[in-house]
């Protein structure tokens, strides 16, 4: 009996799934895809400017710019022969039996966007369509209107990303090669990590009273005792710092992310980190993406544009203020970071203001990276050039902008994706060191 052919799927693309990636429309396999024309109009609006959503809006302009040189975009293009997906750009009628959403909830885009949604549902009775937008409230509004509507998947990674931690508890039964790695510092006996082996893991391998701060050397495939290291007047305060500070100081490690709640440490363990490295890189940046509170875009405050930015980079001023201030002013390692400042070798920026640059002989601090795409994580480490090292920083419960979550920013992604690789190391930070209240509001509130 020969196989029924299978009807391929028309999904509906919101403005929010190309300002997160323009390369959407070829991510749906052999299904086709439409575009509301409605949503070119609203890219519009987007194209100005260096933030990644105008980026991604001049990109995915350029793509259907290159797709009609030999089409008209309102009769179905092929996007990829072999698979023969196909997309188009959809004129709505404005007196069609479908303007439903306009009618009932007023002019607005997204409206706009769902009557598109609803005359594409009638004009192909035969095909399932979907609408799919990273915004969670329009994809409610279309499923109350009976279309069926979905997350922009693309980039999401499983739950179970978010439970590794990079440090894995140990308990081994033979105290004594404990004491021997201890003393030794190193091994070759695998068997220590009963099993547990994976690049750059971290260890605390224990036998009741005995314990062991360890990781795992691809390199030299050999188990190496972590000791603790004061880096530029900072201590570590607990096993995670420690371990944390050892991968930012390791030479061979060249992509670090450090995750946990506010107060642990992340971004001072990494600024500290590149001032006792300062010698090894001609350059520490330190930047954030800027996410405008109250959704008030930047442009609209007041002053200059140091002015306008200064308030968002003020908690790596603090960091970097914590540190200089472990130091009296006549110590040489005051005078050292404020030389570094003069000379431009200590650079605090947004990281819009840098997108383009090379990153070569660089230390690189990217914090609050959970407000990053996937995408946008990607175009940052594969800019990196000789002699840099990148440090990814955030807390994914903690996210910023309405269209990511924990399973969908660039911050789980790069822990999703390279774990486990030699040149990348991952830790977690569990305790807060900040202060008490500290501790109680992220337990408790």
């Amino acid at each position: 009996m020969p196989r029924a052919k299978k009807v391929k799927k028309l999904f509906v693309l919101d403005t929010s799934v190309i300002l997160h990636d323009h390369r959407s429309i070829r991510q749906f396999e052999e299904h086709d895809v439409a575009i509301p024309i409605i949503v070119l109009e609203e890219l519009d609006n987007f194209k100005r400017g260096n933030e990644s959503k105008n980026f991604e809006a001049r990109e995915f302009i350029r793509i259907i710019d290159n797709l009609s040189e030999k089409n008209t975009l309102n009769d179905w293009i092929i996007l990829d022969k072999k698979l023969k997906s196909r997309f188009k750009i959809h004129f709505s009628s404005s007196d069609t039996p479908a303007s439903k959403a306009e009618t009932v909830m007023g002019q607005k885009a997204d409206h706009k966007i769902l009557d598109a949604s609803l005359e594409l549902k009638e004009e192909n009775a035969n095909r399932e369509v979907i609408l799919v937008t990273k915004d969670i409230n329009l994809r409610l509004k279309a499923k109350a209107l009976g279309v069926k509507a979905e997350d922009y998947e693309t980039g999401k990674v499983k739950i179970e990303t978010q439970s590794f931690k990079g440090i894995e508890q140990i308990e081994q039964p033979d105290d004594e090669l404990i004491k021997q790695v201890f003393k030794e510092k190193a091994t070759t006996d695998l068997s220590i990590l009963n099993g547990k082996v994976k690049s750059n893991q971290f260890y605390i391998v224990k036998n009741g009273t005995s314990s062991l701060l360890a990781y795992y050397n691809p390199i030299h495939e050999t188990v190496n005792r972590v000791e603790k290291q004061f880096v530029y007047g900072i201590k570590p305060k607990n096993a995670e710092q420690t371990f944390a500070i050892h991968a930012l100081l390791n030479k061979d490690i060249k992509l670090v992310s450090i995750t946990g709640v506010a107060g642990t440490g992340k971004t001072l363990l990494a600024l500290a980190s590149a001032l006792e490295q300062r010698n090894a890189f001609k350059q520490i940046v330190l930047a954030r993406p800027i996410v405008p509170l109250s959704n008030r875009e930047i442009g609209f405050l007041p002053g200059s544009a140091h002015d306008k930015v200064n308030p968002y980079m003020a908690p790596l001023w603090d960091n970097l203020s914590y540190i200089k201030n472990q130091f009296k002013e006549t110590e040489k390692k005051y005078q050292q970071i404020m030389q570094m400042q003069e000379e431009g070798r200590i650079l605090v920026s947004p990281l819009a203001f840098i997108r383009g640059r090379s990153l070569s002989d660089v230390m690189f601090i990217i914090d609050e990276a959970q407000n990053l795409t996937p995408h946008e994580v990607k175009t940052i480490v594969t800019r990196a050039g000789d002699n840099t090292k990148l440090v990814f920083t955030g807390d994914v419960r903690q996210i910023d902008t309405p269209y990511l979550d924990e399973n969908s920013n660039g911050l789980t992604y790069l822990i999703d994706r390279l774990q486990g690789q030699n040149l990348y190391a991952h830790i977690h930070l569990e305790k807060g060191e900040r202060s008490e209240l500290a501790n109680l509001a992220n337990d408790l509130l």
